[in-house]
C-alpha cells in the first residue's frame, strides 16, 4: 500500500514479528556453536511456536490490502530460493552441518501463498474460510506421516531423516494464510486502521512500523549478519 494509506497497526505488528524472528535465530545460532544451552527460556519457546503462525495470518490480512500480489509472490518465493542456495553453500563449504539447509522455509511458503491468492481471490469469503479450515485440519493428518520421497516435504509430509533449520509446509500453513485473508476481507474491509486514535507516532511505534514495512529485507539480511558475528566470536574465542 502507498505510505499515506498504510494501516499502522499492521506494519507495527509485522515489525514486532520480525524482531521476534531475529531473537529466535540469534538464540538458535548461539546454541549451534555451544555458546548457549538448549534449555531455552519460556518466552523463546512461545515466540518460536506461535510467532510464525501469527506472522502467516498477518500476511494473509495484508495481501487483501495491497496490489500486484502475483508479482510480489514471485519475488518473495525467489528470495526464498536465494536463501536455499546460501544454506546449501554453507553446508558444502563445511560452515555448518546438514541441518542448516532450508528447502521450504517461510519465504517459500509466503511467496506461494501470495501466488495462490491471485488465483482464488475471486472466490466468496465464506468459500475461502471453508477451504482454509479444511487445509488446517489436513495438517493434523499429515503431521505424523513419513514418506520415502523428498517431494512430499512442501506438502507437510516429511521424508525419512529430513533435517532443516526453517520449515513451513503448505499444509497446514496455507490454511492459516487463508484465515488471514478472511480477516482482511471482513475486519479490514474498509482498508482503514482499527486503532486510529492510539498514539503511533512516537519513536518505538515508528521503529516497529519501519521494521514492518521492510520485513522482507530485514529477514534476508539479519541471519547472515547474526550468524557471521557469532561465528567470528566463536572462532576468535577458541583460539
Amino acid at each position: 500500500m502507498a505510505n499515506k494509506k498504510r494501516i499502522w497497526e499492521l506494519d507495527a505488528f509485522r515489525g514486532l514479528c520480525i524482531l521476534g524472528v531475529i531473537i529466535v535465530h540469534t538464540i538458535y545460532d548461539l546454541q549451534m556453536f555451544g555458546m548457549m544451552t538448549t534449555d531455552t527460556p519460556t518466552f523463546f519457546n512461545i515466540i518460536r511456536d506461535y510467532g510464525s503462525l501469527l506472522f502467516i495470518v498477518m500476511s494473509g490480512i495484508c495481501v487483501t490490502l495491497g496490489r500486484h500480489n502475483l508479482k510480489r509472490g514471485i519475488i518473495v518465493f525467489l528470495c526464498g530460493m536465494v536463501i536455499t542456495g546460501v544454506t546449501y553453500g554453507m553446508y558444502f563449504l563445511e560452515l555448518a552441518d546438514a541441518s542448516i539447509q532450508i528447502h521450504f522455509g517461510i519465504l517459500h511458503l509466503l511467496g506461494l501463498c501470495m501466488i495462490f491468492y491471485a488465483l482464488y481471490k475471486h472466490l466468496p469469503t465464506w468459500a475461502i474460510a471453508i477451504i482454509g479450515i479444511v487445509i488446517i485440519l489436513m495438517g493434523f493428518a499429515t503431521k505424523s506421516m513419513i514418506s520415502d520421497s523428498f517431494w512430499t516435504v512442501p506438502f507437510g509430509i516429511l521424508s525419512r531423516g529430513y533435517m532443516a533449520s526453517d520449515y513451513f509446509p503448505i499444509v497446514p500453513n496455507l490454511g492459516w494464510f487463508m484465515v488471514g485473508t478472511v480477516l482482511g476481507r471482513t475486519v479490514y474491509d474498509k482498508k482503514e486502521s482499527l486503532l486510529p486514535n492510539v498514539p503511533h507516532k512516537n519513536a518505538p511505534a515508528r521503529f516497529l512500523r519501519f521494521c514492518g514495512r521492510h520485513s522482507l529485507w530485514i529477514y534476508l539480511g539479519h541471519q547472515p549478519i547474526i550468524y557471521g558475528a557469532v561465528y567470528l566470536f566463536y572462532t576468535f574465542s577458541n583460539k
